[in-house]
C-alpha cells in the first residue's frame, strides 16, 4: 500500500514519518519517541533513517531515501508496511551528519 504526499520541510516529513509509524500499533505520537540517523552515500547525505520505539521494546521503522523521493515503512517484525511517495521533499543533500 501507498501514499502520495508533499512534504516540503524536513519537520513535516518527521511528522509525517511519526504518525505512520504509531498508526498500526495505536501508539501516541505525543509519547512515542523517534531517532533519526542520517544515510550517507558515497560521503554525502542521501536520506534518513528513523526509529519509533513503543513499550516492550517495540520498534519500528522508516528510511526516507531522499534520491528516490520516497519514505519506506517497516513494522517491528522487519516486513514493509507501507510507503509514501513525495511529489516536492526537503533537499537530502542539505542534511547534516
Amino acid at each position: 500500500m501507498y501514499f502520495a504526499a508533499c512534504l516540503p520541510t524536513l519537520e513535516e516529513l518527521k511528522k509525517h514519518v511519526l504518525l505512520k509509524l504509531c498508526e498500526p500499533d495505536r501508539l501516541d505520537p505525543t509519547q512515542t519517541p523517534l531517532l533519526q540517523s542520517v544515510i550517507m552515500r558515497r560521503g554525502l547525505p542521501c536520506g534518513l533513517f528513523f526509529q519509533a520505539q513503543g513499550p516492550r521494546l517495540l520498534k519500528s521503522y522508516a528510511v526516507w531515501a531522499g534520491e528516490e523521493n520516497r519514505i519506506l515503512f517497516y513494522n517491528c517484525n522487519g516486513e514493509r508496511m507501507a510507503e509514501t511517495r513525495l511529489s516536492e521533499a526537503p533537499d537530502p543533500g542539505r542534511l547534516s551528519a
